[in-house]
């Protein structure tokens, strides 16, 4: 059902879905998948069905039209008992789960990691309570802005990172689809976003990106970080000199916490240290120009301007790819990826093909760009879906 016939049903009082019954089912049919994959490490979330998540996405829905106090509501909720919520606050009643409720609850939950803990009661749907820690798989449905809503699930992962299901944008529905990661070309990043496995997800190269990308997402001013092979200076060939900002020697802040030996240790002074580094290193990206890092962490310049290595051979067209179900990838003008931004990040991956570009919009659209041999052109994937 399209929101606006949602919303007028709701306004006369009549119960609204914001999702179909399909949808929810095909919902419900990737949280299983992801219960399946981790049956045998610890306890797991309690299973949700389609019913459910069809109630949540409409109560958050609705909610997050409202304003309190001039403001829209950011809130998370997360769908599991009080006694599967280790350390939770809970209410001395529990509280119907309707938009007047979320509301007020709001502002207690607008940090990362907090959420509205929210069950199935004797008299319908219910909140019950704050909750911090989540076993895995807990269902997890997070409010950005009016109408833009995200299931996620939870997972044992340091980089505070949820593994996105859906997104919910209007009457739009976009479920994440994994098998994008099964061609030869897709960049590493990509396949860690979507990956369960915490153990591989925190050894691999793409982690650290994982969490860049997020960073630079969240602080909004847009920006570009290339990923170029270390010590190999052919990227130089693309960036105008003098570069505002290139480092000497290279700043190793993020190489420094980043050894394999480090990540295997699992410390928690080290994983805080991280993370720290990764914020800095996204902070660079929000100035006007490009950050250069190489594959070992090393940020090598940033406020660098891209410039065609051969003069007349700009890039015209990308095969663009959203890692959703139903999307068809499709070789389009670079124009219609996005702004001059985007455009200089494909000219460089074109003249740089062992690089890697993340071009994070002001808006927040979130575009990967990699070579594709096989097509022999730029690969842009859209990938939005998986950063909210």
């Amino acid at each position: 059902m399209a929101a606006s016939a949602g919303l007028l049903r709701w306004l006369h009082g009549e119960p609204a879905s914001v999702i179909g019954h399909q949808q929810a089912a095909a919902i419900e049919a990737k949280y299983a998948e992801q219960r399946g994959s981790l049956r045998h490490r610890r306890e797991l979330a309690p299973v949700v069905d389609a019913a459910t998540i069809e109630s949540l996405a409409a109560t958050a829905f609705w909610t997050s039209l409202r304003r309190e106090e001039g403001r829209t509501p950011k809130l998370s909720l997360a769908y599991l008992p009080p006694e599967a919520a280790e350390g939770a606050f809970r209410f001395d009643r529990p509280l119907a789960m309707d938009p007047d409720v979320l509301i007020r609850l709001g502002p207690a939950v607008e940090r990362s990691g907090i959420h509205v803990g929210v069950w199935r009661g004797d008299d319908g749907y219910v909140a019950w309570g704050i909750v911090r820690e989540l076993p895995d798989v807990c269902v997890v449905l997070e409010v950005f802005e009016p109408g833009l809503l995200a299931f996620k699930y939870s997972r044992d992962e340091v980089l505070g990172k949820f593994g996105n299901v859906a997104v919910l944008n209007g009457d739009e529905v976009k479920i994440v689809d994994e098998s994008f990661t099964e061609r030869p070309s897709c960049p590493s990043v990509l396949t860690s976003l979507v990956s369960f496995d915490p153990g591989r997800l925190w050894h691999s190269e793409g982690s650290v990106f994982v969490r860049l990308a997020a960073s630079m997402r969240a602080h909004g001013h847009g920006g570009i970080l290339l990923v170029v092979p270390t010590g190999d200076d052919a990227w130089r060939d693309s960036i105008a000199w003098p570069a505002p900002y290139a480092a000497v020697p290279a700043f190793t802040r993020l190489a420094d916490v980043t050894p394999r030996s480090l990540l295997a240790e699992r410390d928690h002074e080290r994983e805080l240290a991280l993370l720290r580094a990764i914020d800095a290193v996204a902070g660079f990206t929000a100035v006007d120009g490009a950050t250069v890092m190489d594959r070992h962490h090393d940020v090598l310049a940033f406020g660098a301007m891209i410039t065609p290595v051969t003069k007349g051979r700009t890039v015209e067209r990308v095969r663009l790819t959203e890692p959703v179900r139903g999307n068809v990838s499709a070789i389009v003008e670079v124009g219609a990826v996005g702004n001059a931004r985007h455009r200089s990040a494909a000219q460089f991956v074109q003249d740089q093909h062992d690089a890697l570009a993340l071009v994070a919009s002001q808006d927040g659209r979130f575009t990967a760009f990699a070579w594709s041999e096989p097509d022999h052109l730029v690969h842009a994937y859209r990938i939005d879906a998986l950063l909210l």
